[in-house]
């Protein structure tokens, strides 16, 4: 293939898929500046593969599991380093419309997003973009039926990091028993 083609059919896809390297910037980036090194460094990391896709799965799933391994990448390159940032959410935020009723809520699901493993935080962002469980385990190399447990268990941590208020607080060595099914579940 000349490389003229190549060229613009690496150009198509990623004007076709632009949603989602952004999406994965969004997740992993914590700055504005973080978010725009790994989006170019996701270009970069898909224009090397590019030449050797050979269609075996679809073009988006391709490009999330180069998105995502470059960003669990660049985001353990950064753990190494003394580098401190403060995360934006403000520009997190303002790439999408809402209105002021869901904003609150949104903003507490993406720090409570934040506060998940690499692995979590893919596996949540997949979840999000409704992929299934068979694009999930194709995209993350990750069995289905542990998708399900680790989704099951991400959805729990959410749920008790976004609405802390509604955990019971139970003392050590105290039983609680719940009203709805009369069981104990200490």
């Amino acid at each position: 293939m000349a490389q003229d083609q190549l060229q613009q059919r690496f150009l198509q896809l990623v004007s076709e898929n632009t949603g989602i390297i952004q999406k994965v910037c969004r997740l992993y980036g914590h700055s504005s500046e973080d978010m725009q090194d790994l989006f170019q460094e996701i270009i970069i990391q898909i224009w090397k593969a590019f030449p050797k896709f050979r269609s075996e799965s679809k073009q988006s799933t391709w490009m999330y599991r180069i998105a995502l391994n470059t960003a669990i990448s660049n985001l353990r390159k950064r753990q190494r380093s003394p580098h401190i940032t403060v995360p934006d959410l403000a520009l997190i935020l303002s790439a999408e419309h809402f209105d002021h009723e869901k904003d609150e809520k949104r903003q507490l699901l993406y720090e409570a997003i934040s506060r998940l493993s690499e692995l979590e935080k893919a596996i949540v962002m997949l979840y999000l973009e409704e992929k299934s469980y068979e694009e999930m385990e194709e995209i993350l190399g990750i069995g289905q039926g542990n998708l399900r447990v680790k989704m099951n268990r991400i959805k729990e941590k959410l749920r008790k990091d976004i609405h802390p208020q509604f955990q019971p607080a139970v003392s050590p060595g105290k039983k609680l028993v719940t009203a709805e099914k009369n069981k104990d579940i200490s």
